[in-house]
Protein backbone atom coordinates (compact mmCIF):
# COMPACT_ATOMS: atom_id res chain seq x y z
CA UNK A 1 0.00 0.00 0.00
CA UNK A 2 2.72 2.58 1.15
CA UNK A 3 5.00 1.25 -2.01
CA UNK A 4 1.77 2.33 -4.53
CA UNK A 5 1.13 5.71 -2.62
CA UNK A 6 4.80 6.56 -3.43
CA UNK A 7 3.96 5.50 -7.04
CA UNK A 8 1.29 7.25 -7.47
CA UNK A 9 2.88 10.74 -5.67
CA UNK A 10 5.78 10.36 -8.40
CA UNK A 11 3.16 11.18 -11.13
CA UNK A 12 3.10 14.75 -9.60
CA UNK A 13 6.80 15.19 -8.40
CA UNK A 14 8.16 14.25 -11.28
CA UNK A 15 6.86 16.67 -13.43
CA UNK A 16 6.73 18.92 -11.24
CA UNK A 17 10.63 18.65 -10.98
CA UNK A 18 11.16 18.66 -14.56
CA UNK A 19 9.06 21.76 -14.44
CA UNK A 20 11.21 23.65 -11.60
CA UNK A 21 14.08 23.08 -13.87
CA UNK A 22 12.09 23.75 -17.55
CA UNK A 23 11.27 27.40 -16.15
CA UNK A 24 14.83 27.55 -14.96
CA UNK A 25 16.25 26.76 -18.58
CA UNK A 26 13.23 29.22 -19.77
CA UNK A 27 14.84 32.23 -18.23
CA UNK A 28 16.83 32.45 -21.52
CA UNK A 29 13.14 33.27 -23.43
CA UNK A 30 14.45 31.91 -26.78
CA UNK A 31 15.51 28.63 -25.08
CA UNK A 32 12.07 27.23 -24.31
CA UNK A 33 11.71 24.24 -27.52
CA UNK A 34 14.94 22.97 -26.17
CA UNK A 35 14.18 22.96 -22.61
CA UNK A 36 10.63 21.32 -23.14
CA UNK A 37 12.69 18.66 -25.40
CA UNK A 38 14.77 18.56 -22.52
CA UNK A 39 11.20 17.53 -20.33
CA UNK A 40 10.76 14.94 -22.84
CA UNK A 41 14.22 13.06 -22.38
CA UNK A 42 13.82 13.23 -18.51
CA UNK A 43 10.55 12.65 -18.44
CA UNK A 44 10.56 9.45 -21.35
CA UNK A 45 13.43 8.15 -19.20
CA UNK A 46 12.34 8.17 -15.85
CA UNK A 47 8.74 6.39 -17.48
CA UNK A 48 10.97 3.85 -19.43
CA UNK A 49 14.03 3.28 -17.17
CA UNK A 50 12.68 4.14 -13.74
CA UNK A 51 15.20 7.17 -13.41
CA UNK A 52 13.73 9.21 -10.59
CA UNK A 53 16.03 12.27 -11.32
CA UNK A 54 13.74 14.06 -13.28
CA UNK A 55 15.37 17.81 -12.28
CA UNK A 56 18.99 17.03 -13.08
CA UNK A 57 17.27 14.70 -16.09
CA UNK A 58 16.11 17.73 -17.80
CA UNK A 59 19.53 19.70 -17.34
CA UNK A 60 21.22 16.50 -18.89
CA UNK A 61 18.96 16.50 -21.85
CA UNK A 62 19.66 19.75 -22.41
CA UNK A 63 23.31 19.66 -23.45
CA UNK A 64 21.93 16.98 -26.23
CA UNK A 65 19.07 19.73 -27.74
CA UNK A 66 20.34 23.27 -27.10
CA UNK A 67 22.05 23.21 -30.30
CA UNK A 68 19.98 21.60 -32.79
CA UNK A 69 16.67 23.06 -31.61
CA UNK A 70 17.44 26.94 -30.43
CA UNK A 71 17.30 28.25 -34.33
CA UNK A 72 14.04 26.83 -34.51
CA UNK A 73 13.33 28.29 -31.22
CA UNK A 74 14.73 31.37 -32.34
CA UNK A 75 12.03 31.80 -35.14
CA UNK A 76 9.28 30.25 -33.46
CA UNK A 77 9.56 32.84 -30.56
CA UNK A 78 9.43 35.55 -32.78
CA UNK A 79 6.73 33.92 -34.79
CA UNK A 80 4.79 34.08 -31.43
CA UNK A 81 5.77 37.71 -30.66
CA UNK A 82 3.95 38.58 -34.23
CA UNK A 83 1.30 36.60 -33.33
CA UNK A 84 0.00 37.80 -29.86
CA UNK A 85 0.54 41.13 -31.84
CA UNK A 86 -1.87 40.44 -34.31
CA UNK A 87 -4.20 39.16 -32.06
CA UNK A 88 -3.84 41.60 -29.67
CA UNK A 89 -4.78 44.16 -33.03
CA UNK A 90 -7.61 41.80 -34.27
CA UNK A 91 -9.44 41.82 -30.64
CA UNK A 92 -9.84 45.49 -30.62
CA UNK A 93 -11.65 45.51 -34.54
CA UNK A 94 -15.04 44.23 -35.68
CA UNK A 95 -16.31 42.97 -38.93
CA UNK A 96 -16.27 39.43 -40.93
CA UNK A 97 -12.60 39.81 -42.50
CA UNK A 98 -11.09 40.94 -38.86
CA UNK A 99 -13.18 37.52 -37.41
CA UNK A 100 -11.75 35.28 -39.88
CA UNK A 101 -8.25 36.69 -39.58
CA UNK A 102 -8.70 36.39 -35.85
CA UNK A 103 -9.78 32.71 -36.26
CA UNK A 104 -7.00 32.17 -38.61
CA UNK A 105 -4.40 33.11 -36.49
CA UNK A 106 -6.28 31.09 -32.99
CA UNK A 107 -6.08 27.91 -35.50
CA UNK A 108 -1.84 28.46 -36.40
CA UNK A 109 -1.88 29.07 -32.40
CA UNK A 110 -3.44 25.61 -32.28
CA UNK A 111 -1.46 23.67 -34.71
CA UNK A 112 1.97 25.49 -33.57
CA UNK A 113 1.32 24.23 -29.71
CA UNK A 114 0.36 20.91 -31.04
CA UNK A 115 3.33 20.20 -33.22
CA UNK A 116 5.63 21.75 -30.26
CA UNK A 117 4.79 19.25 -27.74
CA UNK A 118 5.34 16.40 -30.10
CA UNK A 119 8.50 17.75 -31.30
CA UNK A 120 9.52 17.64 -27.69
CA UNK A 121 7.70 14.12 -27.24
CA UNK A 122 9.52 12.50 -30.39
CA UNK A 123 12.70 14.36 -29.20
CA UNK A 124 12.69 12.80 -26.12
CA UNK A 125 11.71 9.62 -27.32
CA UNK A 126 14.88 9.47 -29.91
CA UNK A 127 17.65 11.64 -28.09
CA UNK A 128 20.24 10.38 -30.37
CA UNK A 129 18.28 11.35 -33.41
CA UNK A 130 18.24 14.30 -35.53
CA UNK A 131 16.49 17.46 -35.81
CA UNK A 132 15.02 16.31 -38.85
CA UNK A 133 13.93 12.96 -37.77
CA UNK A 134 12.30 14.82 -35.04
CA UNK A 135 10.06 17.03 -36.92
CA UNK A 136 8.86 13.96 -39.47
CA UNK A 137 8.28 12.00 -35.90
CA UNK A 138 6.41 15.54 -34.64
CA UNK A 139 4.27 15.99 -37.54
CA UNK A 140 3.29 12.10 -37.94
CA UNK A 141 2.13 12.63 -33.83
CA UNK A 142 0.44 15.73 -34.30
CA UNK A 143 -1.37 15.54 -37.30
CA UNK A 144 -1.63 12.00 -38.84
CA UNK A 145 -4.15 11.05 -35.82
CA UNK A 146 -6.92 13.11 -34.99
CA UNK A 147 -7.13 11.74 -31.07
CA UNK A 148 -3.69 12.31 -31.07
CA UNK A 149 -3.41 15.67 -31.96
CA UNK A 150 -6.55 16.31 -29.53
CA UNK A 151 -4.92 14.82 -26.84
CA UNK A 152 -1.74 16.80 -27.43
CA UNK A 153 -3.70 20.28 -27.72
CA UNK A 154 -6.37 19.30 -24.76
CA UNK A 155 -3.67 18.44 -22.38
CA UNK A 156 -1.56 21.79 -23.49
CA UNK A 157 -4.58 23.69 -23.14
CA UNK A 158 -6.40 22.26 -19.87
CA UNK A 159 -3.32 21.63 -17.86
CA UNK A 160 -2.36 24.87 -16.83
CA UNK A 161 -6.15 25.74 -16.04
CA UNK A 162 -6.33 22.54 -14.04
CA UNK A 163 -2.95 23.18 -11.75
CA UNK A 164 -4.25 26.86 -10.86
CA UNK A 165 -5.45 25.23 -7.71
CA UNK A 166 -1.84 23.92 -6.72
CA UNK A 167 0.68 26.83 -5.55
CA UNK A 168 3.09 27.71 -8.73
CA UNK A 169 1.31 24.41 -10.15
CA UNK A 170 0.93 26.65 -14.14
CA UNK A 171 4.78 27.15 -13.96
CA UNK A 172 5.86 23.51 -12.68
CA UNK A 173 2.86 21.59 -14.31
CA UNK A 174 1.95 23.39 -17.13
CA UNK A 175 4.54 22.35 -19.76
CA UNK A 176 5.21 19.05 -18.22
CA UNK A 177 2.14 17.24 -18.19
CA UNK A 178 1.46 17.62 -22.10
CA UNK A 179 4.39 16.34 -22.53
CA UNK A 180 3.79 13.58 -20.18
CA UNK A 181 0.37 12.89 -22.04
CA UNK A 182 2.09 13.15 -25.67
CA UNK A 183 4.64 10.51 -24.22
CA UNK A 184 1.71 8.32 -23.06
CA UNK A 185 0.00 9.03 -26.36
CA UNK A 186 3.34 8.26 -28.85
CA UNK A 187 3.65 5.03 -26.70
CA UNK A 188 -0.43 4.01 -27.73
CA UNK A 189 0.45 5.29 -31.78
Amino acid sequence: MTRRALDWLGWIASPALSGAAFALLCLGIVTWLPALAAVGFALNRWRTDGDTRCFTGVFAGWRKYWRPLLPHSILMTVAAVVAASNLWFLSGRSGPLVLTLFMIHVGLVAAAVTYHVALAVAAGRNPSGSAAEWRRTAFQLAFTSVPRGTALLGAAVTAPVFSLPIPAGPLLLGTTVPVLVGLLVADRG
